[in-house]
């Protein structure tokens, strides 16, 4: 009688624990990927810049590949004078200041839309340094000081279409980027010198390779005094990144 008991025992704890087995209730560790997390702090990159800077906290270079599967959306400097989307202002005067002038609503025959930008450029050599030039900036009057500029990583080239007033106008340099200070641009590029004709022509530069995650800079025009004996006078228009 007691071994039937003990028998019957064993089986009702056997089924019992079979039974909670079953249910989950006997938990085994779980596997954890530290995959995600690892590839994380790998992908990180560091900047001089601070976490309150304007295009947000330090990037990753996952994020920039990203950025170039996606492909870039394109980014206007100048398309017309009341585009919403204009990027950067035209306000680092640079060299003899005083002999250049900026219209950014110039009706004078437009490469599209209604107005285009006038660049005029005198011989009046007002603070003798023989040169001058221009730089769209952001904010204006950035000159490394401040923090501002937009990251334009993906951008491939910097497009834009210029014509001279009478034709053999020389630009010594369009460019971007190149602003140092505190708050540096990420890199540089440019060409030049080109020689302006009187009809529209589009011009490149090309950013391959370029670090844009930082560029306060956004466009910019130099000449001088020895090519351009009687001042010049020159039109822009269409000023994107692509």
């Amino acid at each position: 009688m007691k071994k039937s008991l003990s028998l019957t025992l064993l089986l009702v704890a056997g089924l019992v624990v079979f039974s909670i087995a079953s249910c989950g209730g006997s938990k085994q560790p779980e596997a954890k990927s530290i995959a995600p997390e690892d590839a994380q702090k790998s992908a990180k990159t560091n900047y001089s810049y601070d976490d309150e800077d304007v295009y947000g906290t330090a990037s990753s270079s996952a994020e920039k590949t990203m950025a170039a599967v996606t492909g870039f959306k394109g980014f206007n400097v100048y398309t017309d004078a009341k585009a919403p989307d204009n990027h950067y202002i035209p306000a680092g005067y640079m060299g003899d200041y005083s002999d250049v002038k900026i219209e950014t609503a110039s009706f004078d025959n437009p490469h599209s839309g209604t107005t285009c930008i006038k660049a005029t450029y005198s011989n009046a050599v007002s603070q003798g340094a023989r040169w001058a030039g221009m730089y769209w900036q952001s904010p204006a009057n950035n000159w490394g000081d401040k923090k501002g500029g937009f990251d334009l990583t993906g951008a491939t080239k910097l497009t834009f279409w210029a014509r001279g007033a009478k034709g053999e106008e020389r630009i010594e340099e369009f460019k971007l980027g190149g602003i140092t200070g505190l708050y540096p641009d990420s890199d540089i590029a440019g060409i030049g010198p080109v020689m302006l004709t009187q009809d529209w022509k589009k011009y490149e530069i090309d950013l391959s390779g370029k670090d844009l995650s930082y560029i306060s800079g956004g466009f910019c025009w130099a000449t001088n005094i020895d090519v351009n004996p009687e001042g010049a006078v020159f039109y822009l228009d269409d000023i994107k990144y692509e």
